[in-house]
């Protein structure tokens, strides 16, 4: 190489009597640097046909469904209905059900199980099920679509179960203001706590 294209090539700067060159990078490196970025725009837009499958979301959401279809979840082994009505009548079990209640189920159904934004627990009509059983698998799994959440993930076993109990023990009371019955007439409802 000649002097004065050497000459050309340096940049304006000195640092302590170094000067440098103005190198290009290699075009290998440019190539990946830039493909790169295609790459990227196409993984962030899940182009289909880039790979196999129908795009990376898809394909996730292919993996999940036949992982829970592979591996479905147990049922919820609550206590038995005879357990239930047995604890409704249990003074022990309703202080503690009653104390559930009272931290986290009063703000929907009121102090007295008349309903305030969820429905009235004292009378016989059911949105889903006066059944023992079936009171205990909606308070454990909650149904999301009325807003009333999965007890039973966030509860422990005993206090779910103690406050089923509870509410199983209000039925036939008489709150202060009840709201009007939702649902229909459950006759596997459990029959009426005495003294409640």
């Amino acid at each position: 190489m000649s002097a004065s294209h050497d000459e050309d090539r340096l940049l304006h700067h000195d640092y302590d009597g170094i000067q440098e060159y103005d190198n290009p990078m290699p075009r290998w490196w440019l190539y990946i640097f830039w493909g790169t970025i295609v790459w990227a725009v196409l993984f962030w837009f899940n182009v289909p046909g880039i790979g196999v499958g129908q795009g990376r979301i898809a394909d996730y959401d292919a993996s999940v469904a036949a992982a829970n279809a592979a591996r479905p979840p147990e049922p919820v082994a609550g206590p038995s209905a005879d357990q239930l009505l047995a604890m409704s009548k249990d003074p022990a079990a309703l202080a503690s059900g009653k104390t559930v209640f009272g931290a986290y189920c009063v703000a929907c159904h009121g102090p007295d199980g008349g309903g305030v934004i969820g429905p009235n627990l004292t009378d016989a009509f059911w949105i889903h099920g006066g059944s023992p059983a079936a009171v205990y698998a909606t308070v454990h799994d909650g149904v999301l679509a009325k807003g009333m959440p999965a007890w039973g993930q966030s509860l422990k076993p005993d206090e779910v179960t103690a406050v089923v109990a509870y509410v199983i023990s209000l039925q036939g009371t008489t709150p202060a203001a009840p709201k009007p019955p939702e649902g229909t007439a459950d006759t596997a409802a459990a029959t009426p706590a005495s003294g409640s």
